[in-house]
């Protein structure tokens, strides 16, 4: 599958093992983990061979605080015992977000997915 990433910042943390040991503060074990998800995610054919996996626990954003969270997903970085979690949108073949994004419909089509920010997010 093809990565885009929403800025260069979050693409040398998910590249960059000092970069991501810098954003998890020095934990080296996040940053091995954060990584290899990366890899497993450029590994996949299509969204539909994550979706399949029980470790990465995918699952859709609600929304929050005032943000639009629809057609967000997210996967566990380590584990759901940990709080951080890897924001992901599914884009089509010109690199533009579905509308509507009905994941189970789409699955098996996408191909892309820009990886928006390695966060806390439900902090």
């Amino acid at each position: 599958m093809k990565l885009e990433y929403s800025s260069d910042k979050v693409k040398e943390q998910c590249t960059s093992v000092k970069a991501a040991k810098k954003l998890f503060a020095g934990d080296a074990i996040l940053a091995r983990s954060l990584l290899s998800r990366i890899n497993a995610l450029e590994s996949a054919e299509n969204i539909k061979d994550v979706i399949v996996q029980p470790t990465f626990r995918f699952h859709d954003l609600k929304n929050k605080k005032r943000r639009d969270l629809e057609g967000y997903f997210a996967i566990d970085v380590k584990s759901i015992r940990e709080p951080w979690r890897i924001i992901l949108q599914p884009l089509n073949e010109n690199n533009e977000p579905y509308v509507p994004c009905n994941i189970d419909e789409i699955a098996g089509n996408v191909r892309i997915v820009e990886i928006t920010e390695v966060s806390k997010h439900y902090e």
